[in-house]
């Protein structure tokens, strides 16, 4: 009797774990609410459209005060020269990284308060802003002209799937002794964008260090550049 018992309760409790299958659906809705402080350059005439450049800054110049944003950069170049172009420079809040979907939206905003030609948008970062451009340009490829990241991080995505940036001209900037972001992430976008993008260029500055930013941004050739890009 206690034989057949046993077994009984084997095979129920097999069967019993057998059948347990859930189903369901998950529905849910995410509010946030993001502020950014900015920096907007107009340039001096603007009777017709004009281009816009977007500034994504490191992370030295986090917080309140938008004054930082201007300590290296377009703004800086500003100071003793000009751009016929609308300059934007977001400041990215303390303890925060950069949004991509917050930036896009401030880029729409900019664009509709302003005269701004939507087929010539640049965009351009250093460090921590190299990073967050090399995001936001493949999350909206659609939107840039032309794209120039300076000492970045590269995420794994972009890393994978690089040929959503085909049509971007892109020029990448690195040091070679960068011991805050490894030039080899630049390296490995770049072989990875030369495959599907022949508009890329990479320069190794042999003697910098993390900032490779301020030769790039206080000579005009980079802005005489990014100003002839235009999306077909």
């Amino acid at each position: 009797m206690k034989k057949h018992s046993y077994l009984f309760f084997i095979i129920f409790t097999h069967f019993a774990f057998a059948q347990i299958q859930t189903k369901g659906t998950f529905k849910t809705e995410i509010i946030q609410k993001k502020e950014l402080n900015y920096a907007l350059y107009v340039p001096k005439e603007v009777k017709e459209n004009k281009p816009l450049i977007v500034f994504l800054h490191g992370s030295g110049e986090k917080g309140t005060d938008i004054e930082k944003v201007k300590v290296h950069g377009p703004f800086k170049y500003l100071k003793n020269n000009s751009i016929d172009a609308y300059v934007l420079a977001p400041q990215c809040p303390e303890n925060e990284y950069w949004n991509s979907e917050v930036l896009y939206h401030l880029i729409l905003k900019i664009q509709k308060e302003n005269k701004i030609d939507s087929h010539r948008i640049y965009l351009t970062g250093l460090s921590m802003g190299a990073w967050g451009a090399w995001n936001l340009a493949f999350a909206h490829p659609e939107m840039f002209a032309a794209l120039v990241p300076i000492a970045g991080f590269v995420d794994r995505i972009p890393m994978i799937e690089n040929c959503k940036l085909k049509d971007i001209p892109i020029q990448i900037f690195h040091g070679l002794l960068d011991d805050v972001v490894d030039v080899n992430y630049s390296i490995s976008i770049y072989k990875k964008l030369q495959k599907c993008n022949s508009n890329i260029q990479l320069t190794i500055f042999d003697d910098a260090n993390h900032d490779s930013w301020t030769r790039v941004y206080d000579a005009s050739e980079i802005y005489e550049w990014m100003l002839k890009q235009k999306i077909k």
